[in-house]
């Protein structure tokens, strides 16, 4: 039982938190694809966050007096290997083709007409990885914002370090003019490669590092021993682009009917309620400038 903050979020930016001892549930890819019901634990706090539960088996959550309330809905996108890689690009669209082409052209023009995009699996590689993605790490979103860039030090470093020496670690870095500016760190599950750590340098958004280092990396994992790659909870343009598969999913919170969980509850179905009718306004012209700024 861990306190868990419920974030009052307007896309990376986050306005508020309240803290509540849950227990985290989080299916795997392996349970998503299974859509097996959920186990849950005894209780002893004010309850459950389940993550990544699969759409249809929402109505059959055994719910026991307990608050339910729906906290966001994504599909939760995987790539399967088995498919081979000439079948995997050939299912992309024509323009997603051209346009991961046109944006690898870029990048190595940018970088005096080679691609430098290096791969990391061995320890001794992830030691000389790691401190190279750190300078662009720090300089992300994920990590200014959400605390999700690459570990710096810690048991989560330490953690890396072993499943290096255990080889279920895949990790890349592209740099541009010597310069490091995306990187994607991967854990293994099993059979199952993760999106665990990713990012690059905002300088260089123009250039769409991101992409160009992850058609690179998904090259790559289709001659290694993965049977398929997870990207995770949430959804994005990102993440469509490169899947062959997705699973529509909900994260649901499961609380004790307290007091102060009602509270909390209400407080953000209203904040939600408010965000989803902000990002229906963003779409109109007039207002687009605005919501651009809210976002900053």
């Amino acid at each position: 039982m861990t306190p868990i903050a419920l974030t009052f979020q307007i896309g990376a930016r986050t306005l508020a938190s309240v803290d509540r001892s849950l227990i985290r549930v989080p299916y795997t890819l392996d349970a998503v694809l299974a859509a097996a019901p959920p186990v849950l634990p005894p209780l002893d706090g004010d309850g459950y966050l389940i993550t990544s539960l699969p759409e249809p088996l929402l109505p059959t959550i055994q719910r026991d007096g307990m608050i339910g309330y729906v906290r966001q809905r994504y599909v939760r996108y995987h790539a399967d290997f088995s498919v081979g890689h000439e079948a995997w690009l050939a299912a992309l669209s024509g323009s997603a083709r051209a346009t991961i082409k046109r944006k690898t052209k870029k990048v190595a023009a940018a970088s005096g007409g080679t691609l430098d995009i290096r791969a990391y699996r061995t320890p001794d590689e992830f030691a000389a990885f790691h401190p190279l993605a750190r300078r662009v790490s720090a300089r992300t979103y994920q990590e200014k914002l959400l605390g999700a860039g690459l570990p710096a030090a810690g048991d989560s470093l330490h953690r890396l370090i072993e499943l290096a020496a255990a080889d279920c670690v895949r990790a890349w870095l592209l740099s541009i003019a010597g310069e490091p500016v995306a990187y994607l760190c991967c854990t293994a599950r099993g059979g199952t490669l993760l999106y665990t750590y990713v990012g690059h340098d905002p300088g260089y958004n123009d250039l769409s590092p991101g992409t160009v280092l992850q058609a690179e990396a998904m090259t790559q994992l289709f001659d290694d021993r993965f049977a398929r790659f997870d990207f995770t909870e949430g959804e994005g343009q990102h993440k469509r682009l490169f899947a062959t598969g997705g699973t529509r999913c909900v994260d649901l919170l499961l609380l004790r009917p307290t007091l102060a969980n009602r509270a909390t509850v209400a407080a953000l179905a209203g904040f939600d309620a408010a965000v989803a009718v902000a990002k229906r306004a963003a779409a109109s012209p007039l207002l687009a400038r605005i919501a651009r700024r809210v976002r900053r």
